[in-house]
């Protein structure tokens, strides 16, 4: 029971570029691809093409009627009103503006705006009649030329865009316009009979999807006295009820019911059971308006989950938004903390170092550097510097890794090792002779003596510098001892006998007395000398006692007013609170009134509130697919810069592959060189040496081994004499 209706997504008609482009063009002829896929720059049908175009197609009267609502929200404007109480307000349920739809009406008074399909119902009749009338003329419909090969040749290769941007809503139930029957005039006509339809075979450019509506209803014809059941349910349309569920079954249950209790209503003819139809009514009604609370409910409980669903989810967000905010303050405190507690070691550490470093100079006495010291300690700055000094001995460290083929490789290692020398891979080794420490007498030697000597020497030089040494034992007689400190002496109190005691009690009250009398004596004294003025202040009171008479009148004035004056504001409380209950009433009443409209708005705003939600929704949906797309683009140029940056490397890795190949070319051809150059002069020098040896005499011989021994054997010997007296010296002086 769809009605003709169609979905939000789908054509409301077919203009003429479309209907005739689907008749008459194939496949291929331009338009939409079979996939559906829309191409840019079609031209989008006008908002009042089924008003103006003559072969604009709607299937009903009702359809006309969406059309032109459609026309008329898709040419409004939504106008933003701003409200003036929260004009600067920011708050969703406190909007600073209202939409107002503000009405357009482009088309001219004088364009018909009635539906055009009553012409074809017309002539559909009258083809109809001439069937069983062959004497019935029927008007000849003239079409005009759409010159599709001449200037509309262009409207018939793209596909009409229909806008609809603003939603319409489907269960609107528009009323149809009724007309007078149609009166057919009787004209005679003498031409041969043609057939009222015909089947074309057409061919369409376009996906069942686009084109799709909703299931079509046709008209139908209700005869005289009869209401059809399944009329109840013309309201229903495809989407809005149909396929009908558990609420629809459960209306027509409902409607059925009240048919068979209208039936057994007592007709209006009969006076007598008026009083039994006003009851039963009676009861009907408050059964529907029971049904209607209940109904209610349950729609308040739904909206009262929704709204819990919603502050609950909020709630959430919330929680999950202060957890990860309290994350973030936490990880950024540690990092702050660690970072502190790395500098705090390290200012230690160069505390440390330098006090360590005072504490070997503590007088504070500049000493050179040792450069002998210095090279036999192997922990020393030559052989291992540190990096706070500034060498980084790691730093250009790939200098020194050998690049051999002859290493590298294992046909290099076969190469070498067959170019190396039988005696290089087949070594032979002997057994070393013991050292002998004695002569043939057997006497030991010199030097062995004095190896054994120092190795001795050596020894108790160490145990000297190892021993460690004792702590000092404490002064045995010289400590102080402490004595404890001695308790005080117990205090004894001595118990008097009874006579002292009475005595003792007798003094007291003996110094009581005295005082007393003391005191006593001093006071009549004072009297005495102001006895003149104590007179006067006598005199002074015994005149005020008719002063003390009119206080007292005008204090008995005084209550009675203040009596006059409570009985007049007790009349005026009374009085007020007469007042205050009627407007109290009032205002109970205002406030009613007040309360129930601030929920009428509520629930209003509520509901704008869901669109807003909605709205919103699609907003960032439309942002997630626009930051997807920038992500995809970014992603791409990130790609791309990665392959420039693998180009340029490989690049680079040629580039200095070829000067390592053209510096060891050079490094090998001038080493080549120089040892050409190496052996023509040492075979120079040969040949000069051989003449010379050869011209060479008795005598010269002599002088040469002469020069010999007094230029480098004699002085040798003096050496190593000296250096053994100094030796003998050193020794002595240990001893």
């Amino acid at each position: 029971m769809g009605n003709g209706t169609q979905r939000p997504g789908a054509a409301v008609g077919m203009s003429s570029y479309a209907v005739i482009g689907a008749v008459q063009g194939p496949a291929g002829a331009g338009g939409p691809s079979p996939g559906g896929r829309y191409r840019p720059g079609a031209a989008p049908s006008r908002a009042f093409d089924f008003l103006y175009d003559p072969l604009f197609a709607l299937s009903s009267e009702k359809d006309h009627a969406k059309a032109n609502v459609q026309a008329h929200l898709m040419s409004d404007k939504m106008k933003k009103m701003p409200i003036f109480k929260t004009m600067f307000s920011s708050l969703i349920h406190y909007p600073w503006y209202n939409l107002r739809l503000e009405e357009r009406n482009p088309v001219p008074p004088f364009i018909d705006r009635r539906w055009r399909g009553r012409a074809q119902q017309r002539l559909e009749v009258l083809q109809q009649l001439s069937r069983s009338q062959p004497s019935l003329q029927i008007p000849q419909i003239v079409y005009e030329d759409p010159e599709i090969n001449g200037r509309n040749r262009y409207k018939y290769f793209e596909r009409p865009f229909i806008p609809f941007h603003k939603p319409f809503p489907l269960n609107v139930a528009y009323a149809v316009a009724k007309t007078e029957p149609y009166v057919y005039p009787s004209i005679t006509s003498d031409r041969s009979r043609s057939p009222t339809s015909r089947t074309l075979g057409t061919q369409t450019d376009y996906r069942d999807g686009e084109a799709q509506t909703d299931p079509y209803s046709p008209e139908y014809v209700v005869p005289l006295g009869s209401i059809p059941e399944l009329l109840t349910l013309a309201t229903l349309s495809w989407g809005r009820g149909l396929p009908a569920g558990q609420a629809e079954v459960e209306m027509i249950e409902r409607a059925r019911e009240k048919r068979d209790w209208e039936a057994t209503l007592p007709p209006l003819s009969d006076l007598s059971q008026t009083e039994k139809r006003r009851k039963m009514m009676d009861d009907m009604e408050r059964k529907e308006w029971a049904f209607r609370e209940q109904e209610i409910e349950k729609l308040q409980d739904v909206r009262l989950e929704v709204l819990k669903k919603l502050l609950r989810r909020r709630e959430e967000d919330q929680n999950e938004v202060d957890v990860n905010r309290l994350d973030t303050h936490w990880f950024n405190r540690q990092q702050d903390k660690e970072e502190r507690v790395r500098k705090i070691k390290h200012e230690h550490i160069k505390a440390m170092r330098k006090l360590i470093a005072k504490g070997k100079n503590v007088e504070g006495k500049l000493e050179r550097r040792d450069v002998i010291m210095d090279y036999t300690d192997y922990a020393s700055q030559p052989y291992g510097p540190l990096s706070r000094i500034g060498y980084f001995p790691d730093n250009h460290s790939e200098r020194y890794v050998v690049k051999n083929h002859f290493l590298n490789t294992y046909e290099g290692l076969l190469e070498l090792e067959a170019s190396l020398p039988h005696s290089v891979t087949q070594p032979q080794t002997k057994a070393p002779k013991p050292k002998t420490t004695t002569t043939k007498e057997g006497f030991i030697k010199r030097t062995s003596r004095l190896d054994m000597e120092l190795a001795q020497v050596h020894q108790a030089l160490l145990e000297k510098k190892n021993k460690v040494k004792e702590p000092k034992k404490p002064l045995r007689f010289l400590q102080k001892i402490t004595k404890p400190v001695p308790r005080p002496l117990t205090p004894t109190l001595l118990i008097p006998s009874t006579r002292e005691e009475e005595l003792e009690l007798a003094v007291i009250f003996l110094q009581k007395l005295i005082r007393g009398r003391a005191i006593q004596n001093m006071m009549f004294e004072g009297k005495e000398k102001r006895l003149e003025l104590i007179r006067e202040l006598r005199t002074t009171h015994a005149l005020q006692e008719d002063g003390k008479l009119l206080k007292k009148a005008e204090k008995q004035v005084t209550l009675a007013l203040q009596r006059q004056r409570d009985l007049h504001e007790h009349k005026l409380s009374l009085a007020e609170n007469h007042l205050a209950r009627i407007e109290g009433r009032a205002l109970v009443n205002m406030f009613d009134f007040l309360s129930k409209e601030l929920v009428r708005l509520q629930e209003e705003r509520r509901i704008h509130a869901f669109a807003m939600l909605a709205e919103r929704q699609r907003r960032i949906r439309e942002a997630e697919e626009s930051g997807r797309r920038q992500v995809e683009e970014r992603r791409r140029r990130e790609e791309d810069e990665i392959f420039k940056q693998v180009v340029k490397v490989h690049q680079r890795t040629v580039d200095s592959y070829l000067e390592d190949v053209i510096l060891n070319s050079m490094e090998s051809t001038a080493e080549e060189q120089a040892r050409e150059e190496i052996q023509k002069v040492a075979g120079e020098i040969n040949d000069i040496a051989y003449e010379m040896e050869s011209r060479r005499t008795c005598l010269q011989s002599e002088e040469i081994v002469a020069e010999l021994v007094y230029g480098f054997l004699i002085p040798e010997l003096q050496k190593m004499s000296v250096k053994e007296k100094e030796l003998g010296t050193d020794i002595m002086s240990y001893g």
